[in-house]
């Protein structure tokens, strides 16, 4: 959490849930995601936000790397921009085409019972 409340992941963490071994390959999908964020009307800043980590090196020492805090719409992003070979994103993608079809549903039962109730007025 920020100090606003609002959520954010780590891209490192999250390339790791996601089945990328080497975060460089998962840096193609967070460039992916964020020209889908900007072309979408999104402040990019507002869901890809990069700070400084350090990780451990070998013999205890440490290295600064770049970590990007992506916010759960980010998370989306990367999603339908990941390599739908792995079985986790394919698992993903699906979970939205589906969630997207059951809006489309949702929405248009809504229209239907709109234009009835008007009919009926």
């Amino acid at each position: 959490m920020d100090p606003a409340g609002g959520e954010y992941w780590s891209s490192r963490d999250f390339a790791k849930v996601l089945g990328y071994s080497d975060y460089r390959n998962f840096q193609s999908v967070i460039e992916s995601a964020r020209i889908a964020c900007s072309n979408s009307g999104q402040r990019v800043e507002d869901h890809f936000g990069e700070v400084t980590d350090m990780i451990e090196i070998g013999k205890g020492g440490q290295r600064a790397v770049k970590t990007v805090m992506m916010s759960r719409y980010a998370c989306y992003l990367a999603i339908q921009n990941a390599d739908p070979s792995k079985e986790i994103v394919a698992h993903g993608q699906t979970y939205f085409a589906i969630q997207t079809r059951r809006q489309e549903l949702s929405d248009e039962e809504m229209e239907t019972e709109r234009r009835l109730t008007i009919r009926a007025e």
